[in-house]
């Protein structure tokens, strides 16, 4: 199957509303030519194809500015962090004498030099912008020191002493359960009577395991660049996902109103989530160092004190008890799932609810009870990463069915195909939210025969036969993904849409671009709308001074509200356009047709640029704005019911691994993908996301090990210790396919999102080593093996390891 690229049908109600201006009478000089015949060929859309990232050539010949590129005014000074080095204690003193001794070195700045609230901005009101009276993880930002230098500024920092007396620190999830240690109350969801269906199974598995955190790993770290302006305002370059965010933030530290900060960001070198929120701590600290100091200063962490200083991905501990029938079908469930939050809440509520709602991933759950605990400890503030909880919902119930196929002997496709969800009956979620576009009763069968997967099990199960020490694995999983942000506030965005009078376009709009090709796609949506060829439209830089109050770019929603409000807004133009157009030629606005650089009306055919500068010279607006609010959800957060999605984006995996016996060393041989994406925008881009996010989560199923000590330290902290996939992991085979239906709800061009859910198409890497270590063990127990699956827990999985 070959990517699709079909053509941009307009959505129903697409024909010209009112116009926004008077073209009756409107008599500019253009240039008209002769009525184009019915037979014309239709112009190609920007729209499902495979163009370049607006960025490319300048990224490969490295003229893309970040924000470590950008010019420095005169005067600026660098800061550099004075960290914990205890997990948890009393802070009775900061002693900076040393430090301010060394030349160049301008000041220190601490939580006394806050000019406003001294507590971040963040939802929960629960983390200091500085240390005040108790340090509470190893890394934690006590200050800065600011200096002319970078280095000096480092130096200096590291001659800060700091007197802490030690406080005991809960360092793991199963401390914080038995202290009832949380960032947040435990929430508790429940559909039937999962106790009475456990009693009745006739089948019944307890199990256990843990899946850790994963390092953001950005190539960009975490950066920002504070610049006092006239009259208290300010001029932020940040780094983030969330411009909008770190401008409230900003004004709230500094005590000042949110429209005295603007924030700009053009392009981040990777976010992947950590720049959702934890880029606000860096605009923060830069600011009030700014303030205090009276000049602009910039702040970089440097790639170890990133480790030490940002949150991860959550780490999730995990026990179940389900019950199940012959054919593998669940009866009953019960599940707690325990979220290592670290010290701060940040973002744990919503990535913990989504691994409650993703619990179920593609299978109905009759009587389910699930427990969800966020749990505080004394490390770093855990937060967004790619999918959201969503990963760790997804896994445990993989695990599940994983582990009942075994106990059944079975195989674990036709396990988990006896429980997907419905079409018409079965399909409705233990959230409440019925199932009403699922196509996985069609893509799994589609993805197990050109995969061979049953040919393959075969194949491999003869190979393991004949190999005592290295053995196989394959398994083929699917996902279901709810897109949607659930806070529904968020599930808004704004754009501005500017046509010049020379014809060419400009767009901006409240979602920033991190490498994933939001600009590109709104770019294409945009010049399609216009009917104007790609090269003619440029995506400015995200700025809170001309779209206010945008939604962070995250939950995979960035072209889905960001592309939908841009097209809104270039329609409105297109709109004043036809209808200054049909006043011309004595036609209905709806006639008008926009298509190749050209506007064509039923009588006349003219060049865009052309009608352009006429409906200038006849004082026609053309710029506008464009909003978006997701239709269908809502969500009751008291009880996680609802209808927080406004839809789901579905794909599946087959993969297949090896694992050395003796050393617990493992290797992905193979990947089939076959991915939902709807109708692709950039079918280039999306398959680019696919197999990054499958990567991606390999690495957090295989490599990424985060490792704390008992003091509380990280001990993985630099790329020496902590390993992220390398181009020699890539599968040799990687074939990646793309479902060929439309969105079946109304999202813009039938396009659905495709950041996040194809990371949990990696789950298939870890069922494969779990198959691969079956093989070698026998039996039919459970297969208890820890996340990630290092050659350490591969080889405790085989029992081979203390």
């Amino acid at each position: 199957m070959k990517p699709h690229a079909t053509p941009l049908s307009r959505d129903a109600g697409d024909d010209p509303v009112a116009a926004r201006a008077d073209a009756q009478g409107a008599a500019g000089p253009m240039a008209a030519q002769p009525p184009v015949p019915a037979s014309a060929p239709a112009q190609e859309n920007a729209m499902g194809r495979s163009h370049p990232h607006e960025s490319a050539r300048a990224q490969v010949a490295g003229l893309a500015h970040y924000i470590d590129d950008l010019p420095e005014l005169k005067g600026t000074l660098y800061a550099a962090p004075i960290l914990s080095p205890v997990a948890h204690g009393r802070l009775n003193a900061v002693r900076t004498d040393a430090a301010l001794s060394l030349p160049g070195v301008r000041g220190v700045v601490l939580a006394a030099d806050v000019p406003g609230d001294k507590l971040l901005a963040a939802f929960a009101h629960d983390e200091p912008v500085f240390a005040i009276d108790t340090v509470q993880h190893v890394g934690q930002v006590v200050g800065l020191v600011v200096a002319e230098s970078v280095m000096q500024a480092r130096r200096a920092a590291r001659l800060v002493t700091l007197d802490i007396t030690p406080l005991p620190a809960v360092l793991t999830v199963q401390d914080a359960l038995a202290q009832a240690s949380y960032v947040l109350p435990p929430v508790f969801v429940r559909r039937g009577d999962a106790p009475a269906a456990l009693a009745r199974a006739p089948h019944r598995l307890q199990g256990a395991f843990e899946v850790g955190g994963q390092e953001h790993f950005y190539l960009e770290g975490q950066i920002a660049y504070a610049v006092p302006l006239e009259q208290r305002q300010w001029s932020i370059h940040s780094s983030t996902q969330h411009p909008g965010e770190v401008q409230h933030w900003v004004a709230h530290a500094l005590g000042l109103d949110n429209h005295a900060v603007r924030v700009e960001c053009r392009r981040m070198g990777g976010g992947f989530g950590g720049k959702e929120t934890q880029a606000g701590h860096l605009a923060v600290w830069a600011a009030v160092a700014a303030h205090k100091l009276g000049r602009p200063v910039k702040l970089r962490l440097d790639r170890e004190d990133d480790f030490m200083v940002t949150g991860k991905r959550h780490p999730f501990a995990y026990e179940y008890d389900v019950g199940y029938g012959d054919d593998g079908r669940i009866t009953g469930l019960k599940l707690q799932m325990a979220a290592n939050c670290g010290f701060s809440a940040d973002l744990s509520g919503p990535v913990a609810d989504r691994a409650v709602f993703h619990a179920d991933n593609a299978y109905f759950l009759e009587d389910v009870e699930i427990a969800s605990y966020r749990c505080k400890t004394n490390t770093q503030s855990h937060t967004a990463f790619r999918g959201f909880g969503g990963p760790q919902g997804v896994i445990v119930i993989e695990a599940i069915l994983g582990d009942i196929a075994r106990a059944l002997g079975r195989d674990a496709l036709d396990v988990r195909l006896a429980n997907l969800y419905g079409t018409t009956d079965r399909n409705v979620t233990h959230y409440q939210m019925p199932v009403e576009d699922n196509i996985l009763h069609d893509l799994l069968p589609e993805l197990e025969q050109t995969a061979q997967y049953r040919q393959r099990q075969a194949a491999i199960s003869a190979w393991n036969a004949d190999s005592p020490v290295l053995k196989r694995g394959l398994a083929l999983t699917p996902v279901k993904f709810g897109i949607s942000f659930t806070a529904t506030l968020f599930n808004q965005a704004g754009a501005l849409v500017h046509v010049y009078t020379d014809g060419s376009v400009q767009v901006n709009h409240g979602g920033t671009e991190m490498g994933q090709g939001l600009h590109t796609k709104v770019a294409q949506i945009v010049a399609d709308e216009l009917g104007v060829p790609m090269a003619r439209v440029l995506v400015t830089a995200s700025d809170t001074a001309k779209v206010p109050n945008a939604s962070a770019t995250a939950a995979s929603s960035g072209t889905d509200l960001n592309g939908r409000a841009a097209q809104f807004a270039a329609r409105h133009v297109r709109d004043n356009l036809a209808a200054f157009v049909c006043g011309l030629d004595g036609c209905g606005a709806g006639s008008i047709r926009f298509a190749g650089g050209r506007v064509i009306s039923p009588t006349q055919e003219r060049d865009w640029d052309e009608v352009v500068k006429a409906a200038y010279a006849n004082r026609i607006q053309l710029w506008s704005d464009g909003f978006y609010r997701t239709p269908k959800i809502h969500y009751d957060k008291a009880t996680l019911t609802g209808r927080p999605f406004y839809y789901f984006a579905y794909g599946a995996a087959c993969t297949e691994v090896a694992i050395d016996t003796l050393t617990g060393e493992s290797r992905v041989l193979a990947v089939d993908i076959l991915h939902d994406v709807g109708r692709s925008i950039n079918p280039a881009i999306d398959i680019g996301q696919i197999e990054g996010g499958f990567v991606q989560g390999m690495g957090w199923l295989t490599t990424e090990q985060l490792v704390w000590n008992d003091k509380g330290v990280l001990s993985t902290h630099a790329p020496s210790t902590y390993k992220i996939p390398a181009t020699g992991d890539v599968p040799a085979r990687f074939k990646v396919d793309l479902w060929h239906e439309a969105n079946r709800e109304d999202n813009v061009g039938g396009s659905k999102a495709v950041g996040e859910p194809p990371f949990m198409l990696a789950i298939s890497v870890y069922e494969a080593l779990r198959n691969a270590v079956a093989a070698a063990r026998g039996g039919d127990a459970p297969v208890q093996l820890q996340a990630p699956a290092t050659a350490e827990n591969v080889l405790r999985a085989l029992g081979r390891l203390g």
